[in-house]
């Protein structure tokens, strides 16, 4: 059996911007800007910096949109390069993750972050208003393994750290969330 091939559903859109459309450009800007913004919400604290990477990030997307060739969507393609863009940022800034590779931690079981509970849009809340107190390093690690999908694996090389200290951030960072949702400081 052959693998089915991935249909983008907005290829006359992307094949019209990669002939340099500008029209084409703001209609995927429109269908994806959103979205987009909220990824980068979740890493970057300020609404005005998080705007500033997603503008940077649809001007790499745009200058590099040659390179996509359909495989995945082109929202997955473009999270990417979203992703990528508001690390980088981070990293810039001088993100703060530590390096416990030396020290004496042993993570049990990353077990499960959220409890059932039937008022889970309070709890939604709760942790929407509670992520940006977070310190930057917690905060990406969070982002990265709990929104975006990666694996501890991939988020240290991404952030070019061990994979112990990205399971112990994450650690840190579920334990420091659940501290602020229940001290009320969100």
């Amino acid at each position: 059996m052959t693998p089915k091939k991935y249909i983008e559903k907005n290829s006359v859109i992307v094949e019209q911007c990669k002939l340099g459309d500008r029209k084409a450009q703001y209609k995927l800007y429109k269908l994806y800007a959103k979205a987009m913004l909220n990824t980068c919400m979740r890493f970057v604290k300020q609404q005005d910096e998080a705007e500033d990477v997603l503008q940077e990030a649809f001007v790499d997307a745009f200058t590099k949109i040659d390179s996509f060739r359909m495989e995945a969507s082109f929202g997955l393609w473009l999270k990417q390069i979203v992703v990528n863009k508001s690390i980088n940022y981070l990293r810039s800034k001088k993100l703060d993750l530590v390096d416990i590779e030396d020290h004496k931690h042993h993570i049990v079981d990353e077990g499960e972050f959220f409890y059932e509970d039937d008022d889970k849009e309070y709890k939604i809340e709760s942790i929407n208003l509670a992520m940006p107190l977070l310190p930057d390093g917690y905060r990406t690690v969070l982002n990265m393994y709990l929104f975006e999908g990666f694996d501890h694996e991939e988020i240290a090389e991404f952030l070019g750290i061990s994979e112990s200290t990205s399971r112990t951030q994450y650690m840190r960072a579920k334990k420091k969330l659940l501290q602020i949702m229940s001290n009320g400081q969100a």
